[in-house]
C-alpha cells in the first residue's frame, strides 16, 4: 500500500501518497490502481550519490491487488519514475500483505497492518532491500473519519536504517461519493536519532476523493513545510474492481432407478 516524503538517507521518489483506511478488495476481487504524482517544486539534490532528482519529477506506479479472505489481500507494485531532463527509471518491485478487521468500511473503529517488501533500483535507494511496516489505526461516524499510520521503514544493508514515516487524514464525507480531507504526511528520521527540524518532512494535502462512473479517484495539492520536504506535489490515484469469474461446476445427475411393479400371478381358483 513507502508512501512518504523519504528521509535524507533515502531516494526522493513518492510513487505512492496514500493513508490506508483498512479496506481491501472482497475475497476472489482483483483491484487495479494507478498512481501519479507530479513535484512542481521540489529539492535540487539528490539524496544519494547517482539518486533521483525530485525537483519537476514524475513519480507513479501501478498496483495490483487480491482479496485472500475477509481479513487478508496481497498486493504487488512496480514504481517508476521520469526526472524532468532524464530518461525513464523503473524503481524495481514491491509485494504486499495486507491484514485487516472484515468490513472495515462499516465499522467506527477499524484496524490492520500493512507488511511491504521491496527490491529497489540504485537510482531510487542506497539499499537494494527494504521493508515497511504500516499500522492502520481509524475511527469514523456518518460525518468524518480519522486515520492515522505510524509507518515504520527498514533498510538493509551498510547504508540501513530504520525511520518513523507517521501519516495521518481527516476527512469530511459531503455525499455516499464525496469527501474532502486534509492528509498530513511526514518523516521524522532515524529512530532513535531524529533529524533536525529542517531536515526532516513535513507535508500537509489539501485532497478530494469522488467516483467517476466505477471508478474510485483520490486528487490532491500538497505544501512541504521544512527545508526538507518538496514545497509543491500534485497526488493522485484511480481505483477499480475486477472480480474473478468463478466457472460453473458442471452437475453430474444422479443415477435414477426405475423401480418396476413385478406382478404377481392370480392362483387359479
Amino acid at each position: 500500500m513507502a508512501i512518504l516524503f523519504l528521509a535524507p538517507q533515502r531516494a526522493r521518489a513518492i510513487d505512492e501518497i496514500q493513508v490506508y483506511n483498512a479496506e481491501i478488495a472482497e475475497p476472489g476481487q482483483w483491484t487495479v490502481e494507478q498512481h501519479l504524482n507530479y513535484v512542481g517544486n521540489g529539492l535540487q539534490q539528490p539524496d544519494h550519490p547517482g539518486g533521483l532528482i525530485s525537483n519537476h519529477s514524475f513519480n507513479g506506479t501501478p498496483e495490483f491487488a487480491y482479496g485472500v479472505t475477509p481479513w487478508w489481500e496481497l498486493g504487488f507494485y512496480a514504481p517508476f519514475a521520469l526526472e524532468q531532463h532524464g530518461p525513464f527509471f523503473a524503481q524495481g518491485v514491491k509485494l504486499r500483505t495486507l491484514f485487516v478487521t472484515p468490513d472495515a468500511a462499516k465499522r467506527d473503529f477499524f484496524y490492520g497492518a500493512n507488511f511491504e517488501f521491496s527490491y529497489n533500483s540504485a537510482v531510487f535507494s542506497p539499499t537494494r532491500f527494504g521493508v515497511e511496516l504500516r499500522p492502520i489505526v481509524g475511527v469514523r461516524n456518518a460525518d468524518f473519519e480519522f486515520i492515522v499510520n505510524p509507518i515504520v521503514d527498514f533498510a538493509a544493508g551498510h547504508y540501513g536504517f530504520t525511520n518513523f514515516a507517521p501519516a495521518v487524514r481527516l476527512a469530511h464525507k459531503f455525499e455516499k461519493d464525496f469527501d474532502l480531507d486534509l492528509e498530513y504526511y511526514s518523516d521524522f528520521g532515524q529512530i532513535g536519532h531524529f533529524a533536525p527540524l529542517k531536515d526532516q518532512q513535513h507535508t500537509l494535502f489539501a485532497v478530494t476523493d469522488f467516483k467517476a462512473g466505477d471508478i474510485d479517484v483520490n486528487f490532491g495539492v500538497g505544501h512541504g513545510f521544512t527545508s526538507g520536504a518538496d514545497r509543491l506535489v500534485f497526488k493522485s490515484f484511480s481505483a477499480t474492481l475486477f472480480r474473478c469469474p468463478r466457472v460453473p461446476r458442471a452437475r453430474v445427475p444422479r443415477a435414477r432407478i426405475r423401480k418396476e411393479r413385478i406382478p404377481i400371478p392370480r392362483r387359479a381358483g
